[in-house]
């Protein structure tokens, strides 16, 4: 009973948060409603036994992608009236999306009332199964895909630093640093102890 409560709990604030994400006009409460449905999302794979896709949610989603969404529209100056100018302009394009988006819905759901298809036939003495969902997906993952899941993090990481080296650009109007003068410099080649009287100030 406890179980039904739950999923109609977190099902009802995930479909209200998300369409709260779409109608907010502010677009920091857009990025917060976003993230009360990636925690109501987390809760249903919770529910239902996924407890790594949950994590997941939680660390990478939460953690990283909407905070970093949050930061981002903070830091950005937006203007409402070219925004909405944009939506209008923009709007046939954002209807056929929708509509092709309805249409993969609605196979989508079509395909699985007809039924799962069957890629390999289940052993009927099949081996209970003894460990987490964690733990049986760390094992595949550093064990059977090891080389693979090596290979994608390196990808990821030679990604990371061509973006580093496509983005980098040197100011020409300031001044070089000199790493190693500055390493050399002694602390009282830096400061300097002025003793001022009282009443007269500092001399610059």
């Amino acid at each position: 009973m406890i179980q039904v409560i739950a999923f109609y709990l977190f099902t009802a604030l995930l479909l209200a948060s998300a369409v709260a994400v779409i109608f907010a006009r502010n677009p920091v409460h857009s990025v917060l409603w976003l993230i009360v449905a990636f925690f109501n999302a987390a809760g249903l794979m919770v529910l239902v036994g996924a407890e790594f896709i949950a994590m997941l949610l939680v660390i990478v989603y939460v953690g990283a992608v909407a905070v970093l969404f949050l930061f981002v529209v903070m830091m950005l100056n937006i203007d409402f009236a070219e925004l909405r100018a944009g939506f209008v302009r923009n709007f046939p394009l954002g209807l056929a999306i929708a509509v092709v988006l309805l249409t993969e819905l609605v196979f989508g759901i079509g395909a699985w009332r007809a039924g799962s298809i069957e890629l390999a036939p289940v052993a009927a003495s099949a081996a209970p199964v003894t460990t987490s969902n964690i733990a049986a997906i760390g094992e595949v993952l550093y064990g059977k895909y090891l080389f693979l899941f090596e290979s994608a993090g390196i990808i990821l990481l030679v990604a990371m630093i061509g973006a580093i080296v496509l983005t980098h650009r040197e100011r020409k109007d300031t001044r070089p640093q000199n790493i190693s003068k500055q390493n050399r410099r002694r602390p009282q080649d830096a400061t300097v102890n002025m003793r001022p009287e009282v009443g007269e100030g500092v001399q610059l």
